[in-house]
Parts: structure tokens; C-alpha cells; sequence
């Protein structure tokens, strides 16, 4: 986790449901059913007390590591205070808003698709990393070192039988003070693990097999298919 999620909506009306009355749009994504790794999405996060919508590369890497590491698309929240994290952790704190994420289950080759979204169907706020660095504008050929990862815990309770981690999700006022510059990293950390929303937050259904490819896209991949036993 996570490796697929739904940003179906616009982001002005993420923003409305974050709270705010008012961004600085730079983000030129359009909304999508099927956000895969890779691809440009909006994230918000702060510049001098201003919140800002950009479009940032889904994955990273420290230019350092090009050699060394893969690219990343999700951070786990037991690590994000080590060596690696922690300069993003200090500085580069963003929220990823969505209404919903993809999980897999079953066997290689038959695998099942999960749309997992808020039982009251808000949106979420999913807890990210990011470098907003230079490197973003100046040197689009190394995209994955100006780029984003999602914020993941342990998944627990009934959501393991979907996927053992979860997205760290934050109610809006949290998500909110996520960003806040003045949070230090260390209750930044105590932030995500103490306010993510639990399980019983959420409910999930299965999907269509076509959430599987990365260039597809719809309403209809996100719409429930019949539970099974019952008539396709």
C-alpha cells in the first residue's frame, strides 16, 4: 500500500473540504479515477502561511541515492524521523487529498481490486512527503527527486483482511496542522500515528479487474461490483 488511488474530484472542492476559503492553484491535473504512481497530482501544502495546490511527481528518490535506492512511492510512519525521511519530514510535509485508495487481494495473476473510501464518503486527507525544492521547476529529467510519497501505517483491525497498510488519513483539522511549519518533526511523528482515522472509519468494496491498468480510466472503475455470490 498504496499503490493506486481515486482523485475523481477538482481541487477547488478539495480545498472547500479541507476547510480553507481560498488557494493558489499551480496544479494543471486533471481528476482521475485511477491515479498511479508515476503520473503528476495535486497535493496542498504551505508557503508563508498560504495553503498552495501543486502538481508533483507521485514518487521519489534523494538525488544522492540514484545509484543506491529505488524510487518510493509510500513512506512507512515507523521510519519517517530516520536519516532518509527526516529532512522531508521537517520541511516537506503535504496532504494528498482523494476519495479513496486501491488495494489488492488474491493470487498473481488473479488478482481482485478494493476501492477503500470513508464509510460518510468525505474525502480523505492522506498524510504525504514531498520536495519542493528547486529541482521541481529546474530539472524535469530527474522528476523522482522533486516528487511526493504517501505517509503508511499499519493497516489493523478488519482492514488487514484487504491489505496489511493503510494510508495514514487525517480529519481535516488535523491534516491542517500537519502542515503547519511550526509543528517539530517529532509531534509532526505523534501527529500521524495518534489522529490517523481507524478502520472503522472506512468501508471497501471489489472493483473491476480494469483498475489493474495504469491508463485506464472512469467512473465505472470505482463503482462496486455485485458482492460475490450474487448476480453479475
Amino acid at each position: 500500500m498504496c499503490g493506486r488511488f481515486d482523485q475523481n474530484d477538482i481541487a477547488r472542492r478539495y480545498v472547500a473540504a479541507f476547510g480553507w476559503a481560498d488557494a493558489v492553484y499551480d496544479s494543471a491535473a486533471r481528476p482521475t479515477f485511477n491515479a498511479a504512481p508515476g503520473t503528476y497530482r495535486p497535493v496542498l501544502h504551505l508557503v508563508d502561511g498560504k495553503l498552495h495546490v501543486d502538481d508533483l511527481h507521485w514518487g521519489y528518490r534523494a538525488s544522492w541515492a540514484a545509484e543506491k535506492l529505488p524510487v518510493c512511492v509510500n513512506a512507512r510512519v515507523e521510519k519517517i524521523t530516520n536519516n532518509y525521511w527526516g529532512r522531508l519530514l521537517k520541511s516537506g510535509r503535504a496532504v494528498v487529498p482523494a476519495n479513496g485508495w486501491y488495494e489488492w487481494t488474491g493470487e498473481k495473476g488473479h488478482r481482485q481490486p478494493w476501492h477503500i473510501h470513508r464509510k460518510d464518503r468525505e474525502p480523505l486527507f492522506m498524510l504525504a512527503l514531498a520536495n519542493f525544492g528547486p529541482l521541481r521547476d529546474n530539472n524535469p529529467a530527474h522528476k523522482a527527486e522533486s516528487g511526493f510519497v504517501l505517509v503508511t501505517a499499519d493497516a489493523a483491525g478488519g482492514m488487514v483482511d484487504v491489505h496489511d497498510r493503510r494510508p495514514v488519513v487525517l480529519n481535516a483539522a488535523d491534516a491542517a496542522t500537519w502542515l503547519d511549519p511550526e509543528l517539530s518533526r517529532e509531534q509532526a511523528e505523534m501527529l500521524a500515528r495518534q489522529m490517523a482515522l481507524g478502520p472503522e472509519a472506512f468501508e471497501w468494496y471489489r472493483v473491476s479487474t480494469e483498475v489493474n491498468y495504469a491508463g485506464r480510466d472512469g467512473e465505472h472503475l470505482a463503482t462496486p461490483l455485485p458482492a460475490e455470490g450474487e448476480e453479475e
